[in-house]
């Protein structure tokens, strides 16, 4: 079996490649953030309540988790531009569906249709840098990639109001459409071809449904019932049990053994989890502990993507010139201080004392991610990179889904009351404390795992 490889991007300008990475990266994360905000409109739109239209981020959520993995395999086999033109144009036809919506079971069916299509574009664009971008540029491009994601989720909630308040709900979905077209031409123009095709014989189907069911049952029991996490234990077993006897297995069981790529996956978790960390905590102990307005809460919580919408390309620059190894230190180091400083957080300090720690973690986390996705790509083999960019990226997401449920109990169960709606000021501020203290913890373990085994041998 033959595994698709790209020709050299020799006569490929960096900047018409980056562009159409970044385009890329950007819509997946926008159709996330601009769908949140519409939550209301769409329940008075459908009469339907809440528990109901939560579904159309649940369903996109649930479609690129589940699927991230095999969408990168599957790149990695059939070709990875092939593969990422085709999830482009599914994403932006889905999002023409979901514009078009005669009623809200459309609407989450199409929206779960754009996740699977958000799968494959999240999966390769990681991928295409180690093979479409000079190697003394790859930091600064993963920096690029993380500004991106940064500003879609920045720019989402403004933009998706903008649009509801002048152009009605259809708008949020419309508006993916010319960016769909404009990053299908990019794509189409700039990036490398692929060479060859393998025969689709050596798609891993049943390892990749396992998973599937794994990770969407994961991804429920955070939300509707820990019930879930049986199922999700269960599937996980038969997706190992399978993944030792097949002969090209979605994952190779022997490379999550192999210690830096191990201990980059649970980094990149523990820090994905500590930024939504900043996030469910955030707004109550604004509001609650500080008895801030809506509007100041809303405008200090846009603090945190602002910085890191900023701090990305930078980010990537400094990678490149101390090195991956040392800039994921000095980036986890950034963020164990500020989580430290928030752990001491007295209960009467003010919304400074909160946001300023805050200016440690969040360009901390920028740093983190653009070393530790060039370390991670720059020592896979070309005919991995589809595969490995897609457990890079279901590690952040794993981490965003840990943190909303598993930091959001620890922050309610450290409060000491039954509604975090008539908990006291101290109370609160005492549920922050904790948080970010075992926040800190945490990235204290990622520090360490980062300081003994990223820039050790791997195979």
């Amino acid at each position: 079996m033959t595994t698709a490889t790209l020709t050299p991007p020799a006569t490929a300008p960096v900047t018409g490649v980056l562009a159409a990475l970044a385009l890329c990266t950007l819509l997946p994360s926008l159709a996330v953030s601009s769908a949140n905000v519409a939550l209301p409109t769409l329940a008075a739109a459908f009469g339907a309540p809440f528990a109901a239209v939560q579904w159309v981020v649940l369903a996109y959520l649930l479609a690129t988790t589940a699927l991230i993995v095999g969408a990168g395999r599957l790149g990695d086999l059939v070709g990875r531009k092939r593969l990422l033109l085709a999830g482009i144009a599914l994403f932006t036809t889905a999002s023409t569906v979901c514009a078009m919506a005669p009623g809200l079971a459309w609407l989450i069916a199409a929206r779960a249709v754009q996740g699977v299509g958000a799968a494959a574009m999240m999966a390769l664009t990681l991928a295409f840098v180690g093979e479409a971008v000079p190697k003394a540029r790859t930091g600064s491009a993963m920096g690029l990639l993380g500004t991106m994601s940064a500003v879609g989720t920045a720019l989402g909630p403004s933009l998706g109001g903008l649009l509801i308040a002048g152009l009605g709900w259809r708008a949020i979905f419309a508006f993916n459409l010319p960016l769909g077209l404009l990053a299908l031409l990019l794509v189409w123009r700039w990036l490398p071809a692929d060479r060859r095709s393998a025969q689709a014989s050596g798609f891993d189907l049943p390892g990749t449904a396992l998973l599937a069911v794994a990770l969407a049952a994961y991804a429920l029991a955070m939300t509707l019932s820990l019930w879930l996490l049986v199922a999700a234990v269960v599937a996980l077993l038969a997706f190992l049990h399978v993944e030792t006897r097949a002969v090209s297995p979605l994952v190779r069981l022997d490379a999550l053994r192999e210690p830096p790529l191990a201990a980059a996956l649970a980094a990149n978790v523990v820090v994905a989890a500590v930024m939504m960390t900043t996030l469910v905590v955030g707004p109550f102990h604004l509001s609650r502990a500080l008895g801030l307005s809506t509007a100041s809460v809303g405008l200090l919580m846009s603090v945190g993507p602002v910085v890191s919408a900023f701090s990305g390309v930078p980010a990537g620059r400094l990678v490149d010139r101390f090195g991956a190894r040392r800039a994921s230190l000095f980036g986890l180091a950034g963020m164990l201080a500020g989580g430290l400083l928030l752990s001491l957080l007295p209960a009467g300090g003010g919304a400074a004392a909160y946001v300023g720690p805050l200016l440690l973690i969040t360009p901390g986390y920028a740093l983190f991610q653009a070393a530790n996705n060039t370390a991670v790509m720059a020592n896979v083999e070309a005919a991995r990179r589809g595969v490995v960019s897609g457990l890079l990226n279901l590690s952040r997401n794993l981490g965003l889904v840990t943190g909303a449920s598993l930091m959001a109990a620890v922050f309610a169960a450290a409060t000491g009351t039954a509604s975090l709606m008539t908990a006291t000021a101290a109370a609160v501020a005492r549920g922050t404390q904790l948080s970010f203290g075992l926040s800190a913890v945490l990235l204290l373990v990622a520090l360490g795992l980062v300081a003994r085994y990223q820039g050790s041998k791997q195979s």
